[in-house]
Parts: C-alpha cells; structure tokens; sequence
C-alpha cells in the first residue's frame, strides 16, 4: 500500500515568517515604485503652465498612483507590526550585541558589524518613513500642494522632505542588505517553495502473515 507523505522541512513558525516576509517584500516593492515616481513627479498641478509634466501618465493617472501609494504603505505598516513582535527577541539580542560593542564590551567581527549597523539604519529610516507617511494619512495633500496641509510640530514642507528622503535612505540600505544576503533568500525560498509544492510518494509496508500450513514433508 503506496501513501503520499509531505515531509516537514521547516516549523509553523519559520514557514509563518516567511509567508509574512514574502508580503511585506511585495507590498515593499510596490510602494517602492510607486514612491519613485511622487519622487522624480513631486508637483502634479497646472501651476499656470509652469509644470511642463502636468497631464502626464505613466501607465495609471496620478491618483492611481497615490491610492497605490497610500494603500501597499498601510498594508507594510500593518505587516511590520506582526512582524516586529515575532522577531522581538532577536531585536533585543541584537540591540544588545550592537551597544556593548560600541562601548568595547563586546567584540564583532567587520561582516557582522556592518550587517547590525544595516539593520539599524533600516530600522530607523523605516520607523521615520512610516510616522512621517501617517502625517499624510491624517491630513491628505489636496492638489499635490502640500503647503496647503495643516501644521503639526513641523511644516508640512518639513514633513515632506522626511517622508521622501527616510524613504530614499531606507530603500538604498534595503537593496544593500538585500544584495547582502541574496544567495541565503534565494536558498531558503527555494527550498521552502520545493517543499510547499514538491510531494514525495513514501511507501508504506504493511505486515505480512505466513502461511501457517504444514508441508508433508514436515510431518512426523
């Protein structure tokens, strides 16, 4: 009797993390590119002839480009706030390691020290990106003029140019980090997806019983 076995490679947990991963690079992505273009496209109104790129399309109008923004930022936020409490531990592990070898306690070699200063400033560029985004959740900017918004502790203008230049820092330093450790992800996502997919037939073997009959041969 054949059974078709799947065999387990990785935890609940790991599989979980990768499957939230996978989602928050995604819903990255997309907010990445949509970035791009508010980045080289800052102004999108008439301003009495003086825009020469009003009216310009770029595959969707510049409102898609917005609610694309808005929407895959609300969904990495919402991500990021699963994905940080998982990973809690290692945070702390890590931010440990990080102050005591700033003050000579402890002593890291060159990779893993310039890889714990890339996650920090990931850490930190993105945690600026996402309060400084929600400022322009709070209070929308009407016509692509973003002096028109309210102030709050800083201009909008202000506000403005944290929003675009922690995203450019955090986008650069997660490129690196991503260049970083490629051959690991494509390893580990390759071998998590041929798991996911792959299913190995295992064969059982069942108990056989002899015949218990006597031959004549054997008689006494």
């Amino acid at each position: 009797m054949k059974t078709t076995i799947k065999k387990r490679v990785f935890s609940v947990q790991t599989r979980n993390n990768i499957t939230l991963d996978t989602f928050m690079l995604i819903s990255g992505l997309i907010c990445i590119l949509s970035g791009i273009y508010f980045l080289f496209l800052p102004v999108g109104g008439f301003q009495g002839g003086r825009n020469p790129f009003y009216g310009l399309i770029i595959f969707f109008e510049r409102h898609t480009w917005s609610d694309i923004h808005i929407w895959s930022s609300v969904v990495i936020i919402a991500l990021a706030a699963l994905h940080i409490p998982l990973h809690w531990e290692w945070i702390v592990k890590m931010t440990k390691t990080g102050i005591r070898s700033m003050v000579g306690k402890s002593k890291l070699n060159k990779h893993s020290r310039f890889n714990l200063y890339i996650n920090i400033l990931i850490g930190v560029s993105g945690l600026i990106c996402g309060l400084s985004g929600l400022y322009f959740l709070l209070f929308p900017v009407s016509h692509g003029l973003v002096a028109a918004a309210p102030v709050w502790i800083f201009t909008p203008v202000v506000w403005d140019l944290i929003h675009t230049w922690s995203g450019v820092v955090m986008t650069a330093v997660g490129i690196l980090h991503f260049g970083i450790h490629w051959k690991w992800i494509v390893k580990v996502l390759g071998k998590y997806w041929n798991r996911l997919f792959a299913w190995k037939p295992v064969q059982r073997l069942e108990p056989t019983f002899r015949n218990p009959a006597v031959s004549a041969d054997d008689r006494i």
